[in-house]
């Protein structure tokens, strides 16, 4: 027999208080004066005999009523035949889930509230010996070590909502990880959570051969609409200009949601307002303009009006209103006069002139836009820095020279997967064909022109398309293209087939000419995200930064300060945040006391999707040694663990208790020492 609590066996030192008091239990005998003490004797020696007898009886009813009790507290067993963990400490590790989404209430108050009640449920089941593991979605350092019971317990009052959204393989990889190294042990694994849909992920849950129990807290089916992403239309912002957003909402309950309100504030001003129906299960994307912005950094919020859920009412964004868009001509050792005259119709662009063996290549990640012309061979150190610019964001604009080396421009474009002059083509020709469809065309035309006057091509380089899908923007009567545009990275390079020379085209001095460079400049950019993902611990690329001991790159939200890890790549800076910004927000991005940049952080929208794993999806997902325990019913009873195997002697010890203590009743009450029935025959004379 085994005692899960063999510490209340220290309680059987009370035994000892019956006996002292029946050693101790002093009588006063009242004197009585008989005639005779002939027949007296007689009766005295026997009701003596008969109390003896009794409080024996009495004596032995109390021990064994008390070593009962003691017993019933220490909770004996008998381990089954094939138990082989008899007498081995149990490693138990409790998953409780903090996402946004145990925020959801229920009877009970909030999910969270009644994971952490069953968390010390289950640590109670346990042995007081046992150690225990606490898991939240923060995955915190402190929680990768093991605890007592009353630790355990604190640990749990401690936990509160984060913004992490984990998945349950990754849950079950964190918990094993610190069961694999307590050899000897007998381990088992809790997991308390709503187990949103979310949680399932893409790839399959590794059985670790331990078993794990769920069990599903589940809530009151609520309503929710959240913004589920906002994008901007214009690639450049200007001061003072007009602005159009498009903000994505997503309805995740089965209910089309009503007139749900939005307003976008921007610096603290209300700048836009609507009204927006959402169909049930479903995403709709409806369009903002606004402007009167002032130049610099914008701090901008979008809210909603949805309740109950209100965790992802808010949704933050920054981006940057510039007073100008730099450019960077970089030519073959002397000006191109046509891209300066282009750049010069308009104060807010900014360009400026450089040879191509004089280009800084730290810098060229400052510049939205770079445009080649005039350069006879690329070379190899500039082509690779060129292809870095342009996966980063970076646009590029391409005008071969007059005598070109083709070779040299083919190793700079082909691995970009951009198209490539191969050889030169000398041909009147006209431009045949313009693509409108091409979000360059877009708002050059109020209407489309019926017989627009089109370039004419004296001759041409014959461009190879390239590896990549891209659009042409203008094509020649024979089919050749004349200005190709692909994408790379998240940059895009424009190639043209003829140098920028009018002895190649009248391009250079066609109306056509300057909308066109102005446009694919406005558009160009590799501006950061508009907004970031708290708690994803994705690397931030921003613009290049340089910090030291004494000057520090750091991340500033109100009185909270995160010093981030930095590494320099390729002319960018990168911030890495392991577990260290939980809380959404607008950020500003500073080295010492000026303001490089200002991030958004928001939460995952995973968490916005209220809808869960049903019981059969749950056994589908888990190994077989998965159990599935019921949140509302669950006991002692119920858990996993050698503290419920084998025979239970608990219950057998409080029904003999009562036993017991109801003989001693009945020895008290019904064994009578008063009388006595003695025959006597005497001769009285």
């Amino acid at each position: 027999m085994h005692f899960l609590y063999p510490a209340f066996l220290f309680a059987c030192l009370t035994l000892a208080i019956p006996v002292i008091i029946h050693l101790f239990n002093f009588r006063r005998y009242k004197k009585v004066l008989f005639s005779n003490v002939q027949f007296l004797k007689e009766v005295q020696e026997q009701q003596a005999s008969r109390r003896n007898i009794k409080e024996r009886l009495i004596l032995a009813s109390r021990l064994l009523a008390l070593l009962f009790l003691v017993l019933a507290f220490a909770r004996p067993y008998i381990l089954g035949k094939d138990d082989a963990n008899a007498g081995k400490q149990q490693v138990v590790s409790i998953f409780v889930d903090n996402s946004y989404s145990m925020q959801t209430l229920n009877r009970e108050g909030s999910l969270l509230d009644e994971a952490k009640q069953k968390a010390k449920q289950i640590a109670a089941a346990y042995h007081i010996n046992d150690r225990f593991q606490l898991i939240t979605q923060d995955f915190e350092g402190k929680h990768q070590r093991l605890l007592n019971r009353a630790e355990f317990n604190d640990a749990v009052d401690a936990v509160k909502i984060s913004p992490q959204s984990r998945q349950l393989n990754q849950v079950l990889a964190r918990q094993n990880s610190l069961l694999d190294m307590q050899a000897g042990a007998v381990k088992n694994v809790y997991v308390l959570s709503d187990f949103q849909k979310n949680m399932a992920g893409n790839s399959a849950i590794t059985d670790s051969g331990l078993p794990v129990s769920l069990i599903q807290l589940k809530a009151n089916p609520l309503p929710n609409v959240a913004v589920d992403s906002v994008w901007m239309l214009n690639a450049t912002h200007r001061p003072g200009e007009s602005e159009k957003m498009v903000v994505r909402l997503r309805n995740y309950a089965d209910k089309a949601a009503e007139k749900i309100p939005l307003k976008l504030i921007i610096n603290g001003v209300q700048k836009a307002i609507g009204s927006f129906t959402v169909k049930e299960r479903s995403a709709q994307t409806d369009t903002l303009s606004f402007s009167g912005l002032q130049d610099g950094w914008q701090r901008a919020e979008i809210q909603l009006q949805d309740n109950p859920i209100t965790f992802d009412n808010k949704f933050y964004f920054t981006f940057n209103v510039t007073k100008q868009l730099p450019v960077l001509l970089i030519n073959g050792g002397a000006p191109n006069k046509y891209l300066s005259a282009v750049f010069a119709t308009d104060a807010f662009f900014a360009p400026k002139q450089v040879p191509d063996g004089n280009v800084d290549y730290a810098g060229l990640n400052a510049y939205p836009i770079i445009v080649l012309s005039d350069i006879k061979t690329v070379s190899a150190g500039l082509a690779q820095q060129l292809k870095t610019y342009v996966s980063k964001g970076g646009t590029l604009m391409v005008f071969p020279s007059v005598g070109a080396d083709l070779n040299s421009y083919k190793a700079f474009l082909q691995p970009m997967g951009a198209a490539y002059p191969t050889g030169l083509v000398e041909a009147l020709t006209k431009v045949s064909a313009i693509n409108l469809q091409s979000r360059i065309f877009k708002s050059i035309f109020e209407t489309s022109p019926q017989n627009p006057d089109l370039p004419i091509v004296y001759k041409y380089y014959a461009l190879n398309n390239g590896t990549r899908q891209g659009e042409y923007l203008m094509k020649l009567k024979d089919g050749a293209t004349l200005w190709q545009g692909s994408a790379l990275g998240r940059g895009r390079v424009y190639v043209a087939a003829v140098a920028l020379d009018e002895v190649y085209s009248n391009l250079p001095v066609h109306a056509l000419f300057v909308p066109v460079m102005l446009r694919i400049a406005l558009l160009s950019g590799h501006d950061q995200p508009l907004f970031y993902t708290a708690g994803n611990n994705e690397p931030i690329e921003t613009v290049p930064l340089q910090s030291t001991e004494k000057q520090l790159v750091k991340l500033v939200k109100d009185k909270q300060t995160i010093i981030p890890e930095v590494k320099q790549q390729e002319g960018s800076t990168v911030l890495y945040l392991p577990d260290q910004l939980t809380e959404t927000g607008i950020y500003d991005l500073k080295k010492q006391d000026s303001t490089a940049a200002v991030l958004a952080f928001n939460d995952n929208r995973s968490e916005s999707d209220l809808s869960y794993l049903t019981s059969a999806e749950l056994e589908k997902l888990f190994p077989k040694n998965a159990f599935l325990l019921n949140a509302n019913k669950l006991n002692a009873e119920s858990l996993t663990g050698a503290a419920n195997s084998g025979l239970q002697l608990w219950k057998l010890c409080i029904i003999l208790v009562l036993i017991f203590l109801a003989a001693e009743t009945l020895l008290i009450r019904y064994y009578k020492t008063g009388k006595s029935n003695v025959t006597q025959s005497a001769d009285i004379n």
